[in-house]
């Protein structure tokens, strides 16, 4: 592969040193105790487990990505069609209230509403002779997806470590003492579940099988079976009723099988039994150690794509439970390098080719009922699950999200078909393992028809960063599909003569002008997302060479959008009508998605929308549940605003309660909606990518939002852009770019965009870009002309001036600019 060097290597002082393998740890001092928040997650995309580091008894709490309630169904309303029409009469005569009365008579479901996620069970080890510990300490190797306790009891050092091994589908646990025949304690099985069976087979093998909850008049249908099998060195093994008890031994090896009769969502005709002692058979004669090393070897085949270094500081040398309680108060850039990893590591552990999309908890839960069922909520959370997947170098984790929205696209044509006689598919604001498609909830909610369209631009985005024609082709139809529904969804406002989306809702606010109802017609983030959907189906077709009259059709359909609206207080409007409280708190600003995660509102193109959706953000305020900081550390980045941006993280980095108003992070670092939520992690995870590169806006946007707590010096290296274009090192210092290598994955012009100028080398300027760019994966479409309301002083933002470069580029090479 050949280098291309442009420029001259800049040495400076500072040393950015190698990412530290300590700043890469969660590290803790006492044990989990009974706070499911303060165990540690293992995970490998099917599997998940809670490590708590008790010493008395030990809890290794488990979930398998496939232990849902109920079983294959559909949870349409046929009332829906007939009731349309008088909904939308209703909605646009402004009788609000009596629309949302017949949507939930009509619309919203009469079955269930989604099952639910739910544990196995848990894995405990009791152990009786270990009271007086001292030299406490647990760790999450993140670096190794490890977890490890150790800690002294009468002089004894004991060691626990475990990892749920991505080559080999187990929990492997070691326990060890560092003198012989020192290890005894009783392992058994506990589960919450009504239908269980716990046994066990020949001398060391525990079992737990069991049937999941009927839930909403749908039977439980899928059966698990949970393995566990002991490798002892020394002492003994017996068995005593249901539970396995160990005396006096050196080292004892336990490996820990799950699987279910799931095959996919419509059927569940599987073999757990068979496959769980499949699991459990390939792995219990391998070498511990070889395992552990091809555990690691796995991992960090993903893991080790990005590597970022903020630098580090005393603040990083206590616990992370105190790290956290001191981050908004000290300056320690360390933290956010652990937090940033840590949802790419949350990402790989919970999102595995072949396996089920992270829900609302990943792949860790231990609540029988719990919230909001761990469903997937696609107005927001399961999309935001996914925001890092491509950009921090994790195209693979995208997969599972990938091909959920594909099942959708199938089981959503019969919802489309059969609740308003709509061609293509659609799905409401929540779905879950059976990939159902109905309203759920109530109108406040459930309404809201655009969780297909959302979802379908994940497809897109997975194009736009890969450049994959054959993979593009696989999903046109789905995609296209999408487009389909709306082409025979929109109707026409009477007052306007706008298409808009009737009924809809901006999730999930209810502006008090619309007599406090959620429902309306054409919300400006329907708008969007329709917008989005009819542009990627045309560009997607253009790229296909295919059905050029159909794109001409939404091309015309498109242009009879509402365009975004600027109202009278300076806000970008969330409704067609003027109706925003500039006091309004809500959680949801889901108008923004024009700016993030779509790119309608941009800085260049848009001005004055920008400026508007500034105004809104300044309104709604930060103080929020964890998602929502989450995506507003997204949006501030897109504002350049980095100090802002930066804010944010030290609200989300907070313990849970010290935010008035929710939101917060746990001792583990989860997320706190509260309770904990996985989207914040992710969306955080995304947002420091935003403040270091962007990619959707015509050009590689590098550092545009880099806050003074950061601008010291820094590296990230590994991210990925839009266009196949990978950053291959990104060095800055004083809050300039001072180094940057690029490689062109599938050639195509190379647009920066940067805070300061770089040169060719020789001293030879670069080619100062000019109009649109030429490489067809940033060519973005014009959004209408904006209306602004009479009252509104509307003025664009001052912002920080940039360089604009072009450098045209060859596949596979690699591009290295460094600063004169």
């Amino acid at each position: 592969m050949k280098i291309y060097w442009i420029g001259i290597v800049l040495f400076f002082g500072v040393s950015l040193s190698a990412q530290q393998t300590n700043d890469l740890k969660l590290w803790y001092t006492n044990p989990a105790g009974t706070v499911w928040e303060n165990a540690l997650p293992l995970g490998n995309g099917f599997q998940g487990a809670m490590v708590y580091g008790n010493i008395e008894k030990e809890i290794f709490q488990l979930n398998e990505a496939t232990v849902w309630s109920g079983s294959p169904n559909r949870n349409d309303n046929p009332n829906a069609k007939q009731a349309l029409g008088e909904i939308r009469n209703l909605i646009f005569q402004g009788e609000y209230k009596k629309a949302e009365k017949l949507i939930n008579e009509n619309i919203i479901t009469k079955k269930s509403h989604g099952q639910m996620f739910q544990p196995v069970g848990n894995l405990e080890l009791s152990f009786s002779d270990q009271h007086n510990f001292t030299d406490y300490y647990r760790e999450l190797d993140i670096e190794k997806a490890v977890a490890k306790t150790t800690y002294k009891v009468n002089g004894i050092t004991y060691t626990r470590e475990a990892f749920t091994s991505f080559p080999d589908r187990v929990l492997v646990i070691k326990l060890s003492a560092d003198k012989p025949g020192k290890l005894s304690f009783r392992a058994h099985f506990t589960s919450q579940h009504k239908k269980q069976e716990i046994t066990i087979n020949g001398t060391n093998e525990l079992s737990l099988s069991g049937t999941t909850s009927d839930h909403e008049g749908i039977e439980g249908k899928v059966k698990f079976n949970a393995l566990a099998k002991f490798k002892v060195k020394g002492g003994q093994i017996n068995t005593t009723g249901n539970s396995i008890q160990i005396e006096g031994a050196d080292s004892v090896l336990i490996y820990v099988s799950i699987a279910t009769n799931f095959i996919n969502y419509k059927d569940i005709s599987g073999s757990e039994k068979e496959l769980a002692k499949s699991f459990l058979n390939k792995a219990f004669d391998k070498n511990y150690d070889k395992m552990k090393q091809a555990h690691i070897a796995q991992y960090q085949k993903y893991f080790k794509r990005v590597t970022l270094d903020l630098g580090t500081s005393t603040a990083s040398k206590v616990p992370t439970d105190e790290r956290l309680a001191n981050f908004r108060n000290v300056s320690d850039p360390s933290f956010v390098t652990l937090y940033y990893q840590y949802g790419r590591y949350l990402l790989i552990s919970s999102s595995q080719p072949g396996g089920q999309p992270a829900n609302l908890q990943g792949i860790w839960n231990a609540g029988m009922t719990p919230a909001w069922d761990s469903k997937y909520t696609i107005n927001i959370n399961t999309e935001m699950n996914y925001w890092p997947a491509e950009k921090t170098n994790l195209s693979e984790m995208h997969e599972p999200l990938l091909k959920m929205i594909q099942e959708l696209g199938q089981t959503g044509k019969e919802t489309a078909k059969v609740m308003y006689g709509a061609r293509g598919w659609m799905a409401h604001h929540n779905t879950d393992i059976w990939r159902i498609n109905g309203a759920v909830d109530g109108a406040t909610w459930g309404v809201w028809n655009a969780g297909g369209g959302w979802l379908s631009q994940h497809l897109w985005e997975h194009y736009l960063y890969t450049g994959d024609k054959k993979y593009l082709e696989s999903v046109y139809e789905t995609l296209k599909g999408a487009a389909d529904f709306y082409a025979d969804f929109l109707v026409k406002d009477p007052t306007n003569g706008w298409l808009v989306v009737a009924p809809g809702n901006s999730p999930e606010n209810s502006p008090a002008a619309h007599q406090g109802s959620a429902v309306t017609a054409g919300s400006t983030m329907d708008n969007q997302i329709v917008f989005d959907v009819f542009s990627s189906v045309i560009k997607a077709s253009e790229v296909l060479g295919k059905n050029k009259q159909y794109t001409n059709s939404l091309k015309t359909l498109r242009n009879m959008l509402p365009p975004m609206q600027i109202g009278k207080h300076n806000q970008l409007q969330e409704w067609v009508d003027d109706v925003d409280d500039p006091k309004d708190n809500h959680r949801h600003i889901s108008h923004l998605y024009g700016l993030y995660p779509s790119n309608q509102i941009s800085a260049y193109r848009t001005p004055e929308l920008f400026a508007a959706a500034r105004n809104t953000l300044l309104q709604r305020g930060d103080i929020s549940t964890g998602w929502s900081m989450g995506w507003k550390v997204n949006w501030w980045a897109k504002m350049q605003d980095g100090n802002h941006a930066y804010s944010l993280i030290q609200n989300q980095l907070t313990p849970l309660g010290v935010n008035k108003e929710g939101g917060g992070t746990y001792n583990n670092l989860f997320d706190a909606h509260p309770p904990f939520q996985i989207d914040g992690n992710f969306g955080c995870t995304s947002g420091i990518t935003e403040m270091l590169m962007q990619s959707s806006d015509d050009a590689i946007h590098l550092l545009p939002a880099l806050p003074d707590a950061l601008k010291e010096y820094g590296e990230i290296r590994g991210l990925k852009a839009r266009g196949g274009f990978e950053i291959k090192d990104l060095k800055w210092k004083d809050g300039k770019l001072i180094a940057l290598t690029i490689q062109s994955n599938l050639g195509g012009n190379l647009r920066l965009r940067t805070p300061n100028e770089i040169k060719l080398k020789n001293n030879k300027e670069l080619k100062t870009a000019a109009g649109k760019n030429p490489n067809v994966f940033y060519q973005t479409e014009e959004v209408k002309k904006t209306l602004i309301a009479a009252a509104a002083t509307i003025k664009p933002l001052d912002i920080n001036s940039t360089n604009l470069y072009d450098i045209e580029t060859e596949k596979g090479k690699i591009y290295s600019f460094v600063i004169k």
